[in-house]
């Protein structure tokens, strides 16, 4: 196409028009239904036809309507049928380039490219489908352009892997995390009603399965999510690489990362796992597939190799969170005062917090977005207070000191606004 602008692949409408498609059949098997009482296979034959042909019609018109363009300072796409859409994506903003495989994609040798911004409620302008050659070419070149490297050298991007976690760790931390606490309570919940009343125990069973049925679908997306996760370091940043049905390789360029969080379930401490997740601005706002991207920078790893690839990923040592809460804190924590503690330095606050999880919060200074301090009534007659440190992503919230004792809250947020101030100054 003149000036630069180029088309999706071909194929592109039968893979976006296949919801269409269902929807449209559905709607005719709905309709004969009603009409007749039964299911009539010619006006189904029909209907499927039809639809196919409406399905195909439009997916083939918001093809040949759509149409990209990379600039010097922005990705240009224009598309929309009835209604015309054109939208330009600063380079500036750019925080992750995701290439995503679905298995029919994968198949056809296709890949979609979703670009994450700051301040984005959703994946922006996602380009669905390229050539998996087509896609990493032009992943390269935004990647490219967001380091300040020339149109001319945009394969300067060297890969070393990190980190690869194994299949059967990855399994076990799976089946170590709520599918072995809801397995337990729903088998405690089942031997005390037979003991109470054995009728009363096919029951709650039944009651009781949906739930477990839940967490049994979260546990198995997980793991589906996370197989073969690969970490590795660029010269275009940070780099996952995850997924055995939908494969999914995420890019997030140096500084992006807003906020990071290592967990330490109950179940994993005996083997010393944790997991570590990160928090990049303008993931977390969509739905569907749009929020299939997992938020692991690692699934499951010793602690020792987690804090190893937190301080790479950060940019240096991080502070030990040693400063506890006051002993009256018990009476609004009981069971977790131990675990509150805090740490600063003059680039990182650090706060753990959790039961039987224990949670490690690090955020960078320098990317602070707000500072507040919060007292709620009971925390008020006890002295105490809660310091919030609020970054621009969407998926943590940031850094919590809960429940430190009033006055040093206040210096505590006088220290951390002038900290913040010179963090982003020297960024």
């Amino acid at each position: 196409m003149a000036d630069g602008w180029q088309r999706l692949h071909p194929l592109s409408p039968i893979l976006r028009g296949w919801r269409v498609l269902l929807l449209l059949v559905a709607a005719f098997g709905q309709q004969s239904f009603q009409q007749s009482g039964e299911l009539d296979p010619l006006y189904i034959g029909l209907g499927v036809l039809a639809s196919t042909a409406v399905a195909v019609l439009l997916g083939f018109v918001a093809w040949h309507r759509t149409r990209y363009r990379l600039t010097a300072t922005e990705l240009q796409i224009d598309s929309g049928v009835l209604q015309r859409r054109s939208r330009r994506v600063p380079l500036a903003r750019l925080q992750a380039v995701d290439v995503v495989r679905p298995v029919v994609a994968r198949v056809l040798g296709l890949a979609e490219l979703r670009l994450e911004v700051v301040g984005g409620g959703r994946t922006e302008a996602p380009l669905a489908y390229l050539t998996e050659d087509d896609a990493q070419a032009l992943r390269t070149r935004l990647l490219a352009s967001v380091a300040g490297r020339t149109e001319e050298q945009p394969e300067a991007a060297h890969e070393a892997v990190l980190v690869t976690v194994p299949t059967g760790t990855l399994v076990a931390s799976v089946v170590l995390g709520p599918l072995l606490v809801a397995s337990a309570v729903m088998f405690l919940l089942l031997i005390g009603a037979a003991a109470v009343e054995p009728a009363a125990a096919l029951p709650l069973a039944a009651a009781a399965l949906p739930a477990y049925a839940g967490v049994v679908t979260f546990a198995g997306r997980r793991a589906l999510q996370e197989y073969g996760f690969t970490v590795s370091e660029s010269t275009d940043g940070l780099r996952l690489r995850h997924g055995l049905l939908d494969t999914r390789s995420q890019t997030i360029p140096d500084g992006r990362v807003q906020a990071v969080r290592v967990l330490e379930p109950l179940f994993w401490r005996p083997f010393g796992w944790v997991r570590v997740e990160i928090d990049v601005a303008g993931y977390g706002g969509g739905r569907g597939e749009q929020q299939s991207a997992t938020k692991a920078l690692l699934p499951v790893a010793p602690r020792a190799l987690a804090e190893a690839l937190v301080g790479r990923v950060l940019g240096g040592g991080l502070p030990v969170a040693s400063a506890p809460v006051p002993a009256r804190a018990r009476w609004r924590a009981p069971l977790s005062r131990r675990k509150l503690k805090a740490g600063l330095d003059d680039r990182h606050l650090v706060t753990t917090h959790g039961v039987l999880t224990t949670t490690t919060d690090v955020v960078p200074l320098a990317k602070v977005q707000s500072l507040r301090m919060t007292s709620g009534p009971w925390q008020q007659r006890l002295g105490l207070a809660t310091l919030h440190a609020d970054t621009a992503g969407r998926r943590l919230p940031g850094g919590k000191a809960h429940h430190r004792d009033a006055d040093e809250a206040r210096l505590l947020l006088a220290e951390l606004a002038d900290r913040t101030r010179l963090a982003r100054q020297g960024a």
